[in-house]
């Protein structure tokens, strides 16, 4: 990873756990009081400002309420273009509503063709 880099991971790091602080309706303060940790703290990672520890990073999941691989899905870039990227780019950052409508509606067309064969 070049010195260039860190700070874009940083900052999507910060972008990822802002979008599910806020997908679950959590002010940065009830993350900052779930997670142990000061309200301008929690402010500063979500902007990228400052770079988290293995231990913080452990704080602020436990105060999401999610696993580690949850925070890091979807960060990296995608190299492939194949149509499962682009499904999962198009949802990425969507709210969990929509995602939920998508997967019915996906599971709805697959069950529809599968009947359609069996015709």
């Amino acid at each position: 990873m070049t010195d260039e880099s860190k700070p874009e991971l940083i900052k999507r790091i910060g972008e990822r756990i802002r979008r599910l602080r806020k997908e679950m309706n959590l002010s940065q303060e009830q993350l900052a009081e779930r997670s142990g940790l000061h309200t301008n703290y929690v402010g500063q990672v979500e902007r990228g400002e400052k770079n988290l520890t293995l231990e913080t990073l452990e704080k602020v999941v436990t105060g999401l309420n999610i696993s580690l691989q949850e925070l890091f899905r979807y960060i990296g870039p995608m190299e492939q273009k194949d149509a499962l990227s682009q499904i999962i780019e198009l949802l990425v950052e969507r709210p969990s509503e929509d995602q939920k409508m998508a997967l019915s509606l996906l599971k709805s067309v697959l069950e529809w063709e599968e009947k359609k064969h069996d015709l």
